[in-house]
């Protein structure tokens, strides 16, 4: 139905910057939010940004003034520019998106998840 596939992480050292980008393709009719969460060892998965097909966006207190997402409309991606990395950043970060199929049903996917590593 719909794939996310998730691409730009790695091993960064503190203070770096990343960037991640996800692709959504499948029989979508249109993207409502989308959105990056993250998933640190033994914690559970929190929600870092999110963008709205308004535009609006949201953010996680912690990513305040580092982090910005984006998306491209027209190509169904959502990207995440990551800087002044800290070693708490470190996390599985997971794409997701609220879909409205060509069915018309409306569903919530999840990407494989991409590894952060911020460590010196």
């Amino acid at each position: 139905q719909v794939q996310l596939v998730e691409s730009g992480g790695g091993l960064v050292q503190p203070g770096g910057s990343l960037r991640l980008s996800c692709a959504a393709s499948g029989s979508i009719l249109s993207i409502n939010d989308m959105g990056w969460y993250r998933q640190a060892p033994g914690k559970q998965r929190e929600l870092v940004a999110n963008i709205a097909v308004t535009g609006s966006t949201n953010y996680a207190d912690s990513v305040k003034g580092r982090f910005t997402i984006s998306r491209d409309y027209s190509k169904n991606t959502v990207s995440l520019e990551m800087a002044s990395l800290k070693p708490e950043d470190t996390a599985d970060y997971y794409c997701n998106a609220d879909v409205t199929l060509l069915s018309r049903r409306r569903r919530d996917y999840w990407g494989q998840g991409t590894q952060v590593t911020v460590s010196s």
